[in-house]
């Protein structure tokens, strides 16, 4: 399967013979990065916000899911969590959704705008995990040392990073080398997109970090 970021919380999931994801298509008025035009067969929405729920910039989609739930689609498995920040008032509480993409056995789990470490039976009901597309730059999401924190408990083959400081973004979001530092790297590998079988993933964790593509 394909993974390509188009910025912010944005990638598109692609797998030949199954059906194509867009994660969290974004107002680039809003967040910057070029405008979107992507098409899909379904749109994932980890909560509603322009960063997050702009499904104008999708076409084709004939699946919207912004909740948690399981839904089988095109022969692509999703399973939808919800999470709440636990900082805050029940009254007030964020709502955000995880999803777990199954697409032939490689699971990718997609954190949305997680803004806390998941509780134990969260953790649980993601099940396997091969490559966790984690916020890593604070704001509304994980800072870098919530976010390295998260990555040990799901312990992913391959971590993405995402929300963080780009030179596009208009958002105030803290730059990636924070994140890598808490993981204890100097650098990671950098791709245009990521290609990956079941063959292909690596036994000890890595962190892969995606360059956001134009459309």
């Amino acid at each position: 399967m394909e993974i390509t970021w188009y910025g912010h919380s944005c990638f598109r999931l692609v797998e030949r013979g199954l059906a194509t994801v867009v994660t969290d298509p974004f107002d680039s008025d809003t967040v910057g990065y070029e405008p979107l035009k992507l098409k899909a067969d379904i749109v994932t929405i980890s909560h509603n916000a322009p960063g997050h729920n702009f499904t104008g910039a999708v076409k084709g989609a004939s699946h919207t899911i912004d909740g948690p739930g399981e839904f089988e689609i095109g022969g692509v498995f999703i399973t939808g969590v919800q999470t709440d920040g636990s900082n805050r008032k029940a009254a007030d509480k964020p709502r955000n959704t995880l999803y777990v993409f199954d697409y032939m056995g490689i699971n990718v789990a997609h954190l949305g705008d997680l803004r806390s470490v998941p509780t134990q039976a969260e953790i649980e009901a993601l099940g396997t995990v091969h490559v966790a597309l984690v916020p890593v730059g604070g704001g509304e999401g994980l800072n870098a040392a919530k976010a390295a924190e998260v990555v040990s408990l799901l312990e992913p083959n391959i971590v993405i990073p995402m929300h963080y400081h780009t030179p596009a973004v208009k958002m105030q979001l803290d730059r990636l080398d924070k994140f890598l530092k808490e993981m204890g790297l100097h650098e990671a590998e950098t791709l245009p997109t990521l290609k990956i079988s079941k063959s292909s993933l690596p036994d000890e964790t890595k962190v892969v970090v995606l360059n956001y593509q134009k459309e």
